[in-house]
């Protein structure tokens, strides 16, 4: 199965700049020293969003979870580094209830 409306999904900046990337955050601190260590920064924070819609695009989604909220969807995929590297990550969506585009929660590497 398919991300529904997997062309709609989208990421907000601020998610990744003060989460993903954060070295402050108190959840996303570890993700951004690992990813910062393979090269994702401020400065090419587009590679990052890019290759993470990729995987809501075009991976299927590993497991569906409802809730009064909505529904989380997990995706597995493979993202290419800023140093040419391939990782694998799980990445969260959730389309939240009354609405229609993926919205990104988090990514993390397996």
């Amino acid at each position: 199965m398919k991300l529904e409306n997997r062309e709609y999904a989208y990421i907000p900046l601020a998610k990744l700049l003060d989460y993903l990337l954060s070295e402050t955050h108190p959840v996303g601190k570890s993700k951004a020293k690992y990813l910062r260590s393979l090269g994702f920064n401020e400065i090419n924070v587009n590679l990052l969003k890019e290759g993470l819609l990729a995987i809501a695009r075009s991976e299927d989604v590993k497991e569906a979870i409802s809730s009064s909220h909505g529904v989380k969807y997990v995706i597995d995929g493979t993202l290419q580094t800023p140093s040419g590297a391939f990782i694998r990550v799980r990445t969260i969506w959730v389309i939240d209830k009354d609405m229609e585009r993926p919205r990104f929660v988090t990514a993390y590497p397996i």
